[in-house]
């Protein structure tokens, strides 16, 4: 039983045993954690035992099939990797002082976060700059997030979710687009007016868990109509793109994302009460890198580019 704060600065604690505890629970076992770390597993397992001493607790729970993280060992394995990324982005920092074109950034994406932003953006940056690696992971909001607090991303870009859950973030708004309904050029649909005509289709919508699933659950409530009873739930914009070019299936998209591709067409039906901004997601107490900034920088002013060239309405 612990009964005070541990002295995890005593010096007894390595960098090294963090390393070993997050592999292993990247890897699910202590022989899959040696082979990734190129050591032999008996050191492993020696430096395993190290830290749970030290602490006085298990952190990982055997099993025939490998290793479960208990709950001392999910919260220890969380402030681990914390302390690992804030090392990491110690290095760029210095590096990108030292030599202003090096340097790593990471950005976190949603469903078709920037089809068109992001590519200017990163290409932008590349011929700045072109010593900088720019590292894309896509996901939801919600499995987004806690990779940005924990430093394995530097900004989610992507419409702006509600951050009330989460104090410790901050969000810089980029520009406004529409959202439309979207199928393929020749759709059966192309002439229907009302969102009733569009039900004896199949449509692909976006996950629960996002914002857009929840504005266009109202958009049906407030025409007192169901949800799509033939419906694919979906993220990945090249999946959504090959089932609308490929089938009669219905979606909602990104005004960007339809405007520039010449084989998808923008139904009648119009969502006027749904729109995203679009902006980048950050965290607040923790200074972006040299890296970061300018990838901010670029996706500021390619966002103003867009603005300007819609005449303030992304097009």
């Amino acid at each position: 039983m612990i009964s005070r704060p541990l002295d995890l600065l005593s010096g007894r604690l390595k960098l090294r045993h963090l390393v070993l505890v997050t592999a292993i629970a990247d890897q699910g076992s202590v022989l899959r954690a040696a082979e990734h770390l190129h050591l032999a597993q008996p050191a492993v397992t020696r430096g395993l035992r190290e830290v749970e001493h030290l602490l006085g607790v298990e952190l990982f729970v055997r099993g025939p099939r490998g290793v479960t993280p208990t709950v001392f060992g999910e919260a220890f394995i969380e402030h681990a990797r914390a302390v690992q990324a804030e090392l990491r982005r110690a290095g760029e920092r210095i590096a990108g002082l030292a030599d202003g074109d090096a340097g790593t950034v990471t950005v976190g994406t949603l469903l078709a976060a920037t089809n068109v932003l992001l590519p200017r953006s990163i290409a932008a940056l590349k011929a700045d700059r072109p010593g900088i690696t720019v590292i894309v992971r896509e996901g939801t909001f919600d499995s987004l997030v806690p990779r940005l607090i924990d430093g394995d991303l530097d900004v989610i870009l992507g419409r702006l979710n509600p951050i009330e859950d989460h104090p410790g973030l901050r969000q810089l708004p980029l520009y406004e687009e529409p959202v439309l309904l979207v199928a393929r050029e020749g759709h059966p649909a192309a002439e229907a007016r009302t969102l009733a005509g569009l039900l004896a289709y199949p449509w692909i919508l976006p996950l629960e868990q996002t914002s857009l699933r929840q504005e266009l659950e109202q958009v049906f409530r407030r025409s007192d109509l169901p949800l799509p009873r033939d419906r694919t739930e979906c993220t990945s914009i090249l999946t959504i793109r090959s089932l609308l070019l490929e089938t009669d299936m219905i979606a909602a998209l990104p005004a960007l994302f339809v405007r520039t591709d010449s084989r998808l067409l923008e139904l009648r039906v119009p969502l006027p009460s749904v729109r995203r901004q679009v902006g980048v997601t950050l965290p607040g107490a923790r200074a972006l890198t040299p890296a970061g900034k300018a990838m901010l920088s670029h996706l500021q002013q390619q966002a103003q580019r867009l603005d300007a060239a819609a005449g303030g309405e992304p097009a």
